[in-house]
């Protein structure tokens, strides 16, 4: 096969612009191969370069708390927790594969951020996720849901690792563009922690598991635009996974890393061989020489170009020392696995790449990747004109609703509130037998061997970003943390995937900026640095971008599992009272949303001070066992968190518990019961112990209200306004999504 001749056309059909192709020239001083110049289109893509946001990205927290290394120096955050233990997470996006192909797209979503966690060593214990879809009634909307949750679901199943979280949220703006977000969490020993560098010149490079095919060829590049009438065109760029072979490269992989053989190692994602070659020489300031003759491939008569690009899953490259090649193979042959030796580590910087018998590209490897020699732009920002009309809307012209059963019973079966049960049914959340609760604010993991748990949680209320990208990006992670503290944990550190538009427009890269800049302020200010994440760019279909959706993955310690806390209520007697202050806001609120069809106003007002002294005494009075459960407010209001608690627990709902609320709204008893004003949390607690839990309330300065009761009418009652079988609402809430499938 003759390469096709390289020409400014050519770079600008892979991606690249001509300041970026008269770049190329003059850091190799000569024209590109056909290889060089597909390596440098993957290499400067978005999706790798980070061009369009690191220097955004750098602004964030990047070390504190009790990160173990700094964000952006491995392939996933690592943090302390003790015992000579640290948790590796990572979350990252898979949204343009799965628009296309959303089964394969989702499962090698799945597959990718496990392969992150388990090259640094670690053994994943849990796998989290962040959906969003258009309408339901959208014509792709079923077929997207079916494919990506099924894609999840069954890769992870097979692979053997529990999905514990997540969220699904619907809105028109992700009609022809989902979004698909896969976070995985492990654990390592200190000891053991993995690097994804190439030191030693000398050392040997190694490819592990499984051979490489032309599937995912330009799926960096294909990620770095917008979804199109051509997407469909573009299905080989769609990666197929294969869970069970990533089975055994765990176990082989982990193997190999406890005996001491492995001296850097980087799973072969987005760009495959290209990136990983590339990325662990620039981190060690070496370079490779690699030939691809020994690269065991699937298909016959593959270019250099295809194998360098393939995004072939369950692949990963490997260094080590020469005297330990014969040990290495013996344990991943006994995984019936490939490794085979295709090449060495060089002290010459270049990713020197040799196909049969020819150099078919001779690139420095720190000239292509992140905080190289990539490009890095500022592009142009400007507020967005809408923002000025919707902050004006005047709510005063609003009608109270005439039904509060009415709106009560639109909200309850909301697609953004009711159970995803038909959802997270396929998943297996209880493999490996570590999962204590996922049913609360967060989902709570066992570390065995310990009476420690992790507490994890995905969240973003993207309508309150479009609204406000700033302080809706401060309460996704206000949030998320508040819901650490609702199961009795301590919020340690998040990782972040930032879900936007085309940067290109100003409007849209100003939404990304004050993004970065809310979430910066609110990391800093909960000490809860950002390990690391993922940008997805170009999120836009031709109906137009999503909304910004920065979704927040947070990580909690819990000291002791006897001290969780849970969300349903529990006994007849006790009392329901909310801790914070309701300001009454419906700006950007599901109420607003659903009984009004309106998005309009700002986000609700954050306080991050006051949220910060919420979460010290939700834990002091878990301490104190004052506490029968403890639950956020968030979409739908204090009435729909009230519910939530009342039917979480089905054996519960059996002993014939209900609530009566009595409510007593400042100005407007809607707006009260639906409003979603932040650092509300809904507590229960036995009647003997409100005296104490008053006092302590007092001392952190948190409002604290009598709202209701518990009681064993079986009915839902608030005042003279909503009086319901509480048996109808378990219904209508569990039964929502599985009536449309």
């Amino acid at each position: 096969m003759i390469d096709p001749e390289v020409t400014l056309d050519s770079a600008l059909t892979h991606g690249l612009t001509e300041e970026e192709y008269q770049r190329v020239l003059e850091i190799l001083g000569r024209k590109p191969t056909y290889t060089e110049l597909g390596i440098y289109s993957v290499m400067w893509s978005e999706h790798c370069s980070y061009k369009n946001s690191i220097a955004e990205l750098k602004k964030l927290p990047r070390s504190g708390g009790k990160l173990l290394i700094q964000a952006g120096e491995e392939n996933a955050g690592i943090v302390d927790i003790g015992d000579g233990l640290a948790v590796v997470f990572k979350i990252e996006s898979h949204n343009h594969p799965s628009a296309v192909e959303p089964y394969q797209g989702a499962a090698t979503g799945v597959g990718g951020i496990m392969r992150d966690i388990f090259t640094m060593g670690a053994r994943p214990i849990a796998a989290l996720n962040s959906l969003r879809f258009g309408e339901i009634d959208h014509p792709r909307t079923k077929y997207l849901m079916r494919g990506i949750v099924k894609g999840i679901g069954d890769y992870g199943n097979s692979f053997g690792v529990p999905t514990v979280a997540g969220e699904i949220y619907f809105d028109k703006c992700y009609n022809e563009n989902p979004i698909v977000n896969a976070m995985a969490v492990g654990i390592v020993k200190h000891s053991l922690i993995a690097k994804a560098s190439a030191h030693g010149a000398g050392n040997l490079v190694l490819i592990v598991g499984s051979s490489t095919g032309r599937d995912g060829i330009h799926g960096a590049t294909f990620a770095s635009e917008e979804i199109s009438e051509e997407s469909e065109k573009k299905r080989p760029s769609v990666q197929v996974g294969d869970p069970f072979t990533e089975k055994l490269l765990l176990e082989a992989t982990l193997e190999a890393i406890k005996a001491g053989l492995v001296m850097g190692i980087q799973d072969m994602g987005a760009a495959g061989i290209t990136c990983s070659t590339s990325e662990m020489s620039a981190r060690a300031g070496t370079g490779m020489k690699i030939n691809l003759d020994l690269v065991p491939v699937r298909e016959s008569q593959m270019s250099a170009y295809e194998i360098m690009l393939s995004e072939s899953q369950e692949r990963m490259l490997v260094i080590l020392k020469p005297e330990n090649e014969k040990s290495i193979k013996e344990i991943f042959e006994k995984w019936e696995l490939r490794c085979e030796t295709i090449g060495k580590v060089t002290e010459d910087g270049n990713v020197d790449i040799i196909y049969k018998n020819k150099h078919v590209a001779v690139v420095p490897a720190k000239d292509l990747v992140l905080g190289g020699g990539a490009p890095v732009y500022f592009r142009d920002s400007i507020e967005p004109s809408y923002l000025k009309q919707k902050h004006s809307f005047d709510f005063s012209t609003l009608q109270e609703p005439d039904d509060y059963e009415d709106v009560f019973k639109k909200l309850i079966t909301s697609l953004n509130i009711c159970s995803k049960q038909w959802a997270y049914r396929q998943y297996d959340s209880m493999v490996r037998t570590n999962t204590i609760s996922q049913a609360g604010d967060a989902a709570v993991v066992r570390i065995k061997g310990s009476k420690k748990a992790l507490a994890m949680k995905t969240d973003c209320n993207s309508r309150y970003v479009y609204l406000n990208p700033y302080r809706g990006t401060q309460i996704a992670v206000a949030e998320c943390a508040r819901n650490i503290v609702c199961v009795g944990a301590l919020p340690l550190a998040i990782t972040n995937c930032l879900n936007f538009g085309n940067p290109y427009k100003p409007e849209i890269y100003w939404q990304f900026k004050e993004s970065i800049r809310g979430m910066g302020d609110a990391c800093r200010f909960f000490n809860t640095p950002v390990t690391g994440g993922n940008v997805s760019f170009y999120n836009e279909s031709p109906d137009g971008p999503i909304y910004p959706t920065p979704v927040i993955g947070m990580i909690g310690e819990l000291s002791d599992i006897q001290n969780i806390i849970t969300h349903e209520f529990k006994n007849t007697g006790d009392l329901i009272l909310l801790l914070g202050n309701n300001k009454e806001e419906i700006g950007g609120s599901e109420f607003l949303k659903v009984h009004y069809n309106l998005v309009e106003g700002d986000a609700p007002d954050l306080d991050l001070e006051t949220g910060k002294r919420l979460h010290q005494l939700i834990l002091d009075l878990n301490e104190h066992k004052l506490l029968c459960s403890a639950h956020d407010v968030s979409e739908g209001g204090i009435a729909i968190s009230v519910a939530e608690s009342l039917i979480g627990n089905p054996e519960l709902t059996a002993k014939n518990l209900g609530v009566e609320l009595n409510i007593s709204a400042k100005s407007n008893l809607s707006r009260y019961l639906f409003g979603e004003s932040q650092s509300m949390v809904v507590i229960s607690c036995n009647p003997s112990n409100f005296t104490a839990i008053k006092s302590i309330t007092e001392r952190y300065d948190i409002d604290i209200h009598k709202i209701g009761i518990i009681n064993n009418s079986s009915k839902y009652r608030v005042n003279d306004k909503i009086n319901l079988k509480v048996e109808e609402i378990h219904s209508s809430y569990n039964n929502r999504i599985n009536q449309l499938f």
